[in-house]
């Protein structure tokens, strides 16, 4: 068994609004090949095991790794799909090595958003019976989230909006994202209502992309590369599955993850031992709300650390100097993008987004309508 599991390669294709050029297979052959050059690994002799991280849905077939099983290296060898977020996939690849069954393996998630509409995909997900017939989907689900958060903390549109000038702004240093740029108060709030009180521009868009990640057992990794990620803790867990069966306004779940992976990971106080943070901000409101069920702060108070500047890439605790999900990244693909960007800081590989003195972060993926399943995971360079 390994003691300890580490990142030892990232890439990530540029996230785009359509990639006509690939199909999903090439999206996922483009940062395959990049990782394993990067990190002087072969598929047959140094990869023990592959998990990637697809949605049927999405893909528009079944089994829809079946599409990518050639080019991930699953050819008579092991390969296994988590059909959820792919901070998950990050999840299940470090277990599998701490349990002591592989010793090195590959994760991959892809998404080509724009082969299918996220608003059909999504009404997929909820209760047959009742609430798929009146048409829901995570957008207006969200849309009820954030109403009744910020109802409950008297919360207003312009506290969401700074994070979207926040991550938009930092998406500026990102030459990954597809969504970027400085924009005022009035710009947020003036955009196209969608489904009230969340506008275009609270809502990340639509893109295609992909990211691959090798983690190692400790003895492997230290072969491999002289900047380790080590992976420190982790923690998941899903809340209810009907929306009136929890207070939209809580974030139980995440909670409950974040503490299962402070626990593992011997941290007691998440603003003084962590240097940043890389959270799946799918809709504005969530940046705030999950980061008080990360325990950055108490329930209805991240809206002034974001307005006070505590959460900026220069600030105190910087959240999503990346960019974020709303800058442009893929459903599936965005938990595994953000342990790839917080590994990228704490190997000091980040370039113009590199937050300084960079240690330990936590990565934040979730999946389903409103956060009903969160994912927790712990980074550190030592």
């Amino acid at each position: 068994m390994s003691d300890r599991v580490a990142i030892v390669g990232v890439a990530q294709t540029r996230f785009s609004p359509k990639r006509a050029d690939a199909n999903v297979a090439e999206l996922a052959y483009e940062v395959i090949e990049k990782v394993l050059n990067d990190t002087g690994l072969s598929i047959e002799k140094d990869i023990d095991n592959t998990i990637s991280c697809s949605h049927d849905i999405w893909d528009g077939q079944t089994i829809s790794n079946i599409g990518i099983t050639d080019v991930a290296g699953g050819h008579l060898r092991t390969e296994e799909k988590m059909a959820m977020d792919g901070s998950t996939a990050a999840y299940y690849g470090t277990v599998g090595i701490l349990s002591g069954e592989y010793e090195c393996t590959l994760l991959l998630a892809h998404t080509k958003m724009s082969q299918t509409n996220r608003h059909i995909v999504n009404n997929d997900a909820f209760e047959p019976i009742y609430s798929r017939q009146l048409g829901l989907d995570f957008t207006s689900a969200g849309a009820l989230q954030a109403r009744r958060y910020m109802h409950a903390h008297n919360l207003s549109r312009e506290d969401t909006a700074r994070v979207v000038m926040k991550n938009l702004g930092a998406a500026m240093a990102n030459p990954l994202s597809c969504r970027f740029g400085y924009y005022g108060m009035d710009d947020v709030l003036s955009s196209e209502m969608e489904a009230d009180p969340l506008t275009t521009m609270d809502i990340a868009p639509d893109v295609d992309g992909a990211v691959a990640m090798i983690v190692a057992s400790e003895s492997k990794a230290k072969k491999i590369t002289d900047t380790p990620v080590w992976i420190q803790g982790l923690g998941s867990c899903y809340d209810d599955y009907f929306l009136g069966d929890r207070d939209l306004a809580e974030c139980m779940a995440l909670e409950k993850a974040a503490a299962q992976a402070y626990k593992m990971a011997g941290i007691s106080n998440p603003v003084k031992d962590l240097d940043l943070i890389e959270l799946s901000d799918e809709f504005s409101y969530q940046e705030l709300l999950w980061l008080e069920g990360l325990g950055v702060c108490k329930p209805g108070e991240a809206a002034k650390l974001t307005e006070s500047g505590f959460t900026s890439r220069e600030g105190e605790l910087p959240v999503n100097p990346s960019g974020g999900v709303l800058s442009g990244v893929p459903a599936n693909v965005m938990g595994l993008n953000r342990v790839a960007e917080a590994a990228l800081q704490l190997m000091g590989k980040a370039g113009e987004r590199q937050v300084q003195n960079a240690k330990r972060a936590v990565a934040q993926g979730h999946t389903g309508f409103c956060g009903q399943h969160q994912c927790v995971i712990v980074l550190g360079n030592q």
